[in-house]
C-alpha cells in the first residue's frame, strides 16, 4: 500500500488525538528525507531553522507550520498531488490540543505526552506492583492515591487529577464504539496494600471485577505462589497504535519523569517478558476467584 494511502486510513479511522499524528507526519518526513540521501543540516537549512529543529519535527515533538512542511515536500521531491495533501492535510490535526490541556496546571508535561499516547492506542499491556493501574482505579482509590502525591498542593489539584484519570478510562467502556484494548497483570501485593479505608478497597476490588467482564479488557493477578518473575524491575507499559507506521512504545514512569522506548530491541525484551508474565500468572478465568476472596478480606 502507498505511503500516503497508510496516512489517509490513519486519519479516517483513528481517533488517536494530536499527539500521535504529529508523530506520524514526523516519522514521514524523516522517511521521506533519509530516501532523498538529504542530511538534517541540509533540511534545516531549506526551511531557514537548525538541524535539531529538524529532529523534534521528526519525533513529533513540536508543532508544525504550513510553510515548513511545505518547502520540505518541495526539498523531498514529493510531487503527487495525494501525497501532498494527505501530509499537509494532517497538520491542523496534529496542532490541535487534546482534552487533557485543560488539565494543564497540574499535569506534568512529561505526563502530557503519555496520556496523548493512550489516547491514540489501540492495545494496552501493562504491569503494576504497586497501585491498581489508573485506567483501572475507582475515584475513591485514585483520591487515596494521588493524595499521597507531594505534586499535589491543594485539594482542588487532587480533584482535577482524580477528573482527569476518570476521563482517561472512558474510551475502555465508551457505548457505540469499538474500544481499545487493555491488558493488565497486577502484583498480589497490590491487593494487600490498602489505600484509603476498608470500604474504598472493597468498591475498588468490586470494581475490577466488573472491569474484568468486559470483554475488551483482560485482568490477571500475579500472584505470590508465582515466586521470581521476570518483571521485576518494576512497573512498565506497552502502547500499541492501528497503524504499522508508528511503532510500539514502552513507557516506564518515574518519580518526576519518565523514559519512553520505541526501538525494537526494547521494545520486544518488554514485550517478552509481558508474555512470561501473562502465562506464569494464573490464568484470567481465576481473576474472579482471587479478586473475591480480598473483597471478603475488606468486608464485601
Amino acid at each position: 500500500m502507498p505511503n500516503h494511502q497508510v496516512t489517509q486510513d490513519f486519519l479516517a479511522n483513528s481517533s488517536g488525538g494530536p499527539t500521535v499524528l504529529r508523530i506520524l507526519l514526523g516519522t514521514q518526513l524523516r522517511r521521506l528525507r533519509q530516501e532523498k540521501g538529504i542530511s538534517r543540516e541540509d533540511a534545516g537549512y531549506a526551511i531557514r531553522a537548525s538541524h535539531a529543529k529538524i529532529s523534534r519535527m521528526e519525533l513529533g515533538q513540536v508543532s508544525f507550520k504550513h510553510r515548513d512542511v511545505d518547502d520540505l515536500l518541495k526539498l523531498y521531491g514529493v510531487e503527487e498531488p495525494e501525497q501532498r495533501e494527505a501530509l499537509v492535510g494532517m497538520i491542523s490535526s496534529a496542532n490541535a490540543q487534546g482534552w487533557w490541556h485543560k488539565y494543564g496546571d497540574v499535569l506534568p508535561q512529561w505526563f502530557g505526552v503519555y496520556v496523548g499516547l493512550e489516547e491514540a492506542a489501540a492495545v494496552i499491556r501493562t504491569f503494576e506492583v504497586q497501585f491498581v493501574p489508573g485506567l483501572l482505579q475507582t475515584e475513591g482509590y485514585a483520591r487515596s492515591v494521588i493524595q499521597l502525591s507531594r505534586t499535589a498542593t491543594s485539594e482542588e489539584d487532587v480533584t482535577s487529577r482524580v477528573n482527569m484519570r476518570m476521563h482517561r478510562q472512558r474510551r475502555f467502556t465508551r457505548p457505540g464504539s469499538e474500544p481499545p484494548r487493555l491488558w493488565a497483570v497486577i502484583d498480589e501485593a497490590v491487593l494487600h496494600r490498602p489505600y484509603g479505608d476498608a470500604e474504598v478497597m472493597r468498591e475498588q476490588i468490586e470494581y475490577l471485577l466488573e472491569m474484568s467482564r468486559r470483554p475488551n479488557i483482560t485482568i490477571q493477578i500475579a500472584t505470590f505462589a508465582m515466586g521470581g518473575h521476570p518483571a521485576a524491575g518494576g512497573p512498565f507499559s506497552i502502547l500499541r497504535f492501528p497503524t504499522p507506521q508508528l511503532p510500539d512504545v514502552v513507557y516506564l514512569e518515574q518519580l518526576n519523569s519518565a523514559l519512553y522506548f520505541d526501538k525494537y530491541d526494547d521494545t520486544s525484551r518488554y514485550a517478552q517478558t509481558m508474555d512470561h508474565l501473562a502465562t506464569q500468572a494464573p490464568l484470567p478465568s481465576a481473576t474472579t476467584e482471587i479478586l473475591e476472596r480480598f473483597r471478603k478480606h475488606y468486608g464485601g
